[in-house]
Order: structure tokens, then sequence, then C-alpha cells
């Protein structure tokens, strides 16, 4: 019979110099100084207040960020997938530019001099239409 694996939840946040990390399965708590500690700090935790391995239970940790932060992340978000649209259509419209190129009869090597692209990214453009 397979055993259940007890999962632990440790929510971290930030309180001067110190992460504060709380545990709530245990109602216990411990700091560490760098995020990067943060981890090992809670398992040292649970390991001692549970007498548990490393491989007898699971941790997931909950980041409590100011909502300043959060709001910073949401819009960076919003920006990279902007971007990416963007960039799509920036490529769509530079294939449309080869592809009218092409269509007049210049050579590939022609509308690469012609775009300031070299013809190798002329030809990955028609090839890509």
């Amino acid at each position: 019979m397979v055993e259940e694996v007890k999962t632990y939840h440790a929510e971290v946040s930030r309180d001067g110099k110190f992460w504060l990390i709380r545990v709530r399965e245990i109602d216990r708590s411990t700091q560490a100084l760098r995020y990067k500690d943060v981890t090992t700090m809670a398992s040292e935790l649970i390991e001692i207040m549970e007498d548990l391995r490393s491989d007898e239970y699971d941790l997931h940790l909950d980041v409590h960020l100011p909502s300043s932060v959060k709001d910073h992340q949401a819009r960076a978000e919003v920006l990279r997938e902007e971007a990416q649209r963007k960039q799509a259509e920036a490529a769509a419209e530079s294939r449309a530019a080869v592809q009218e190129l092409l269509a007049l009869g210049l050579s590939q090597r022609e509308a690469g001099d012609v775009l300031g692209v070299s013809f190798q990214r002329v030809n990955q453009l028609a090839k890509s239409s």
C-alpha cells in the first residue's frame, strides 16, 4: 500500500531584513536572511517539529508580495504579451514587403539590399509566407 505524502504550506513574507516563514500545519514560524534559504529553513522546521525526513513530505511555498510588486509583475506580463503580438505583426509586415518586391521581379538579393537585410533573411521570409 502506498502511503500518502503530507503537504506542508509555508507562508513567506518579507519583514525588514528577514524573510518570515510560517508553516500553517504545525503552527510554527522561522526566518531566513536570504530568500534562497527559505526552503531549507522551512524544511528544517518541519523535520524537527514533525520528526520527518525530507522524502516524507512535500513543501509548498506561498510567497506574499506587496501589492505594488504584484501590480508591476502583472503590467510586465501584459507588456510581454503585447510585445509578442507586435513582433508577430512586424514579421507579417516584413513577409508582405518581401512578397511585393519579389512579385515586382526583384531577386532575393536585390530585395535584401533594398530592405537592408541579408538575402538569407529574404529567403526565410519568402518561404514562411
